[in-house]
């Protein structure tokens, strides 16, 4: 259960990065709202699974999947630029992802 709760901690991470990007700086209330709102729910996942998990492997499967999906919602929903560098680079991300989850200890 704690890798699936890491997983929602990743998620709403996530979520919080594009609310910054929409928050502008926290001058818009609403954005701001739901990236604190992220934020909080991000934590707690991840402090429910770092319970049971070893703490460098869920903090970086949890910074990994919010780089992840952060970098994947950019380009969607930023246009951010889009490359097959960075398609390799995100590949890399997400092999030491499942990488460390094949790895752990904790299952």
């Amino acid at each position: 259960m704690s890798w699936f709760y890491l997983i929602i901690a990743g998620v709403f991470e996530v979520v919080w990065a594009a609310g910054l990007k929409y928050s502008n700086g926290f001058t818009r209330l609403y954005p701001s709202i739901i990236t604190v709102i992220g934020m909080i729910i991000s934590f707690y996942f991840l402090s429910i699974a770092t319970k049971t998990l070893p703490i460098g492997t869920a903090y970086a499967i949890w910074t990994g999947i919010g780089a992840l999906g952060s970098i994947i919602v950019g380009i969607i929903l930023f246009k951010e630029p889009f490359s097959l560098l960075r398609v390799l680079f995100l590949m890399l991300i997400l092999i030491g992802i499942l990488g460390l989850k094949l790895t752990s200890t904790s299952h």
